[in-house]
């Protein structure tokens, strides 16, 4: 914050790491700001060095991080920016991370396992952040888990908006790949205003990412089916609970997730598919790198910076939600 007369000018100032800088330069031509530069390498033994390269004291500090692969490091490098801006008298720190890692590990499903999803946000909050900004959320209780506010804001209706716009509404099912994900695609049917259906599946415990899909519950034959998720990683159950809604008579199947993470075989997979339209937002840099042409990515920039601004200016950020 710096003083003009007697009166105090707050100052907003936007970073960013090296995890999707692209995703930072949109959101802050949408502020119409500019990026603060940061200086970030790496040491020979892989330790992360940081500094901003401009005076932070007093300000509003908001920092853009989305956890990419490889996520540790992306992480641990936002961490350092925090805790720099802490170190150098920043007014405010905002950690703006899109996706935020380790959100599958919200629970402890057998014994001896961590609360990771926990960890990270415990150590956002020993860094030096004062609130947290993200997208979608694998689980809600997520929310407090940090000692301070969490705005998460929903890619549902750029998503659903975008879909709506492909297809006739009288020819639309939306669909959950699981009973996890019901909530989500009810509020998808609600702003639509179309049936929902839900594929039944059995998850092996013991093996990662090893899905058996058993059957189809609701209507979808000679339905055009929007199978929806918050993340696809390596694309095993998205791509198994398609093929059931193709062998219980769908039309087609379009695929909307808000997190294109695309692990390991996910490409091929997706390649591969029988599913036409694969549509993401840019919360993750993968989506866009696939080469695909029935992968289409739409832009998050907008929602961001709304939020950013609503921050800064003390707006609501619940007004944000009132579209859902």
């Amino acid at each position: 914050m710096r003083r003009t007369g007697t009166a105090a000018v707050r100052r907003m100032l936007l970073f960013t790491g090296r995890a999707h800088p692209a995703l930072a330069g949109h959101i802050a031509a949408e502020l119409g700001t500019g990026i603060v530069p940061t200086q970030a390498r790496d040491f020979a033994n892989g330790e992360i060095y940081v500094r901003h390269e401009a005076s932070v004291r007093g300000a509003d500090c908001f920092v853009v991080q989305s956890h990419t692969d490889p996520i540790n490091t992306w992480i641990m490098e936002q961490l350092i920016m925090v805790d720099a801006l802490k170190r150098a008298s920043a007014r405010s720190i905002t950690v703006v991370a899109p996706f935020y890692g380790y959100s599958r590990q919200d629970k402890k499903h057998r014994g001896r396992e961590p609360i990771s999803a926990r960890l990270v946000a415990d150590l956002m909050g020993a860094a030096g952040a004062d609130r947290i900004i993200t997208i979608d959320l694998h689980t809600d209780q997520i929310v407090g888990f940090f000692d301070g506010p969490v705005d998460h804001l929903f890619a549902m209706p750029i998503l659903a908006d975008h879909i709506a716009g492909l297809e006739p509404r009288d020819r639309l099912t939306v669909v959950s790949p699981d009973a996890g994900r019901v909530r989500v695609a009810d509020r998808w049917c609600d702003r639509l205003g179309v049936p929902l259906a839900i594929v039944h599946k059995k998850r092996d415990k013991d093996v990662a990412h090893q899905v058996s899909v058993h059957e189809v519950v609701g209507d979808v034959a000679g339905r055009v089916c929007v199978l929806v998720d918050d993340m696809i990683d390596t694309a095993g159950t998205i791509c198994a609970a398609a093929e059931a809604l193709y062998e219980a008579g769908a039309d087609d199947v379009i695929v909307a997730a808000t997190h294109g993470i695309l692990s390991g075989p996910a490409v091929d997979r997706l390649k591969n598919s029988r599913v036409s339209r694969f549509v993401f937002t840019d919360t993750l840099p993968s989506a866009a790198d696939t080469g695909l042409d029935k992968v289409e990515v739409l832009s998050i920039a907008p929602l961001i910076a709304q939020a950013v601004r609503e921050i800064f200016e003390n707006g609501s950020v619940t007004s944000l939600l009132d579209d859902l």
